[in-house]
């Protein structure tokens, strides 16, 4: 599975729609085994989730996302689990173990509310 999380100074950066950065985390079982960063260089929506696409991203962990932004890429078939705040390696930390529904990891302002926990998963223990 190949799990990404925009960054700004090591925290999930907070609108993903604007973000410059991308890391990257590939993770089979509760193992990672690998990672990288790229650039976020697309401004508009549809070149934005269609590089996201082609990076063949599983699961988008972000904070703030444009609806129609959200819609393109589960259209893409990619998770997307917005209105995420934390540092990085935590909230990382926290899907894999099935956590980040907690509220320390919820955006202030977002009364714990996330659209992507209608009726899914929640986090990948146990894949």
């Amino acid at each position: 599975m190949k799990i990404a999380v925009p960054v700004n100074n090591d925290r999930v950066s907070p609108v993903f729609d604007v973000a410059g950065r991308l890391l990257l985390v590939d993770v089979e079982g509760d193992r990672e085994t690998g990672r990288e960063e790229v650039s976020l260089d697309d401004q508009e929506i549809g070149p934005r989730a269609r590089h996201v696409g082609e990076l063949r991203v599983d699961v988008l962990i972000c904070g703030a996302i444009s609806r129609p932004l959200e819609m393109m890429l589960e259209d893409a078939g990619i998770e997307v689990v917005p209105h995420t705040c934390g540092n990085v390696e935590q909230v990382l930390q926290a899907y894999r173990s099935g956590e980040l529904s907690e509220g320390a990891f919820v955006m202030p302002g977002c009364c714990g509310h996330r659209r992507r926990f209608r009726g899914r998963r929640r986090g990948c223990a146990g894949r």
